[in-house]
């Protein structure tokens, strides 16, 4: 993630300047024309960390009134000015703020002040486990039931689609029922089950010109909702280079926040596989299918899950790149 650092004195701007020298980002100085409202309305909404080096209730007040969702709020830590005490204030987990406070403590000694439950009682954090490998969560509201149940002692039970790599923690157990189990590291919906959706599909996209973005979300919802697919496991959008500078297309890609990668002909027709022709499509753009072969592409050869769906001058496809998750849950 990009880090950003916002200091009130010397001595603080030169803490958060060795931060930043070490995990990246840009360090700045509260004054002039940096303000602490400017500064945090600029970056709080763009999925990055925030580091406050001073006092929590500056950083909490600050950003109180920007608080939107669990989901969607970005890591924010305070640290003081001595490089004593780094605290995650919010989105610990899924954000990732726990694992900044972490990061921080490595490079100037802090100790990480982790108020997070399952942190703070040695258990382990299953949305922080998502985020570190890649996964997304599809009902954000069911993290609080599996914590709850691993808090209580009860053992939580963990399908994959994938084997994990290592030992599972304390208070986990793999089970080959998805039906019964109270997690899911997979692509297709588990039910009533904690939905961990791995973020490796890549939406191979073919469409007529001037095709507006309304058009391409209707494909889209369809087709998840027939292949009980999750829209956060697409991490891109891939298509023709000729397509790059369809405004439908664009406009679709910055809504989920995609981005968009595209491949000459030639490159598509490299795509290794079976896919389904098109003498039409080949005469059009030189190759004899689009969105299949886009998607495998973008998933770097990975297997064509859904074929081409095509309706209302859209055809869609999804592939699935490679994806090998293990039990680490730290940086």
């Amino acid at each position: 993630m990009k880090l950003y650092y916002l200091a009130f004195s010397a001595r603080g701007l030169a803490l958060a300047q060795k931060l930043a020298g070490a995990l990246g980002g840009e360090a700045v100085r509260c004054g002039g024309p940096v303000t602490l409202r400017g500064w945090t309305d600029e970056h709080f909404r763009t999925g990055a960390g925030l580091v406050y080096v001073g006092a929590c209730g500056i950083a909490v007040r600050a950003v109180a009134p920007c608080l939107c969702s669990k989901e969607t709020d970005p890591a924010v830590v305070a640290v003081d000015e001595q490089g004593t005490w780094a605290v995650p204030l919010l989105s610990g987990h899924l954000g990732g703020a726990n694992a900044l406070a972490r990061a921080i403590g490595s490079v100037c000694g802090a100790q990480p002040v982790l108020t997070t439950a399952t942190d703070a009682g040695g258990l382990f954090p299953i949305d922080d486990w998502a985020r570190r490998q890649g996964c997304a969560v599809a009902d954000v509201h069911k993290i609080k039931d599996v914590s709850a149940a691993l808090l209580a002692g009860r053992t939580l039970r963990l399908y994959s689609d994938w084997p994990i790599a290592g030992t599972p923690p304390a208070g986990v157990a793999l089970t080959a029922d998805k039906a019964g189990c109270s997690a899911a590291l997979t692509l297709t919906d588990p039910g009533p089950a904690l939905w961990l959706a791995p973020r490796v599909l890549a939406l191979g996209v073919g469409c007529r010109r001037g095709i507006p973005a309304a058009a391409l979300e209707e494909a889209l919802a369809a087709l998840l909702e027939r292949e009980k697919l999750c829209v956060k496991s697409i991490c891109k959008v891939c298509t023709i280079d000729r397509k790059a500078g369809e405004p439908g297309l664009l406009a679709f890609c910055a809504a989920h926040g995609w981005p968009l990668e595209t491949y000459t002909a030639a490159r598509l027709a490299q795509a290794p596989g079976r896919f389904t022709p098109s003498a039409f499509v080949a005469q059009t753009v030189g190759v004899d299918n689009v969105c299949e072969r886009a998607a495998v592409c973008g998933a770097e050869g990975g297997a064509l899950l859904v074929g081409k769906q095509a309706g209302g001058g859209v055809t869609l496809a999804l592939a699935a790149r490679a994806f090998g998750p293990d039990w680490n849950w730290t940086e």
